[in-house]
């Protein structure tokens, strides 16, 4: 295998994964890119092979989307002035590419990509783990919380002399009484 691109090192190519309508997705140019080819001869064989790539492979942003994608993202920034909007593949959807460009580039990045996929995936779900053990710990702290308060006011109520002094318990001798 050859050697893949600086720019297209793991976590260059994680950063490139965006997340829109709820699905992690690549845009067609970083595609195209990743795969050797240009964009539009990307699209090209994209088109010609359409049926390949049903609305969970691939969908083309709207006007708002692709504005938003290019704020966001300044390796996007190209696509400010382009007429077209961009399509963008999901995972499957940059497997199937490849297999449309049918390039031993493409296969080889291919493999890559899903790599990249799965790592995120992985990440996601670490993250979502980690959450819930800092929810667990963050419960635990405030339960302890409450019960450490509980206790110093305690400590404090017995700590604090009375405002009025209390009657002495027990007998009481009277000095006078017992000089007689």
């Amino acid at each position: 295998m050859s050697e893949l691109p600086v720019r297209f090192d793991g976590d260059a190519l994680q950063q490139r994964i965006l997340v829109l309508r709820g699905e992690r997705v690549m845009v067609d140019s970083d595609l195209a890119e990743l795969y050797g080819v240009t964009t539009k001869r990307f699209n090209e064989q994209v088109k010609r092979n359409l049926e390949r790539f049903p609305v969970d492979f691939m969908f083309q942003l709207t006007a708002e989307e692709k504005a938003e994608v290019v704020a966001k993202c300044d390796h996007l920034a190209r696509l400010k002035f382009s007429p077209h909007l961009p399509r963008v593949f999901t995972e499957h959807g940059a497997i199937m590419a490849a297999s449309v460009l049918n390039s031993p580039r493409a296969v080889e990045m291919s493999v890559f990509v899903v790599r990249a996929f799965v790592r995120l995936r992985q990440m996601l779900v670490e993250h979502v783990e980690l959450a819930a053990r800092l929810d667990e710990l963050e419960a635990r702290v405030a339960r302890h919380d409450n019960s450490l308060s509980t206790l110093m006011a305690t400590i404090r109520q017995m700590a604090t002399p009375p405002a009025t002094p209390s009657r002495q318990i027990g007998f009481v001798v009277d000095r006078q009484e017992k000089k007689q």
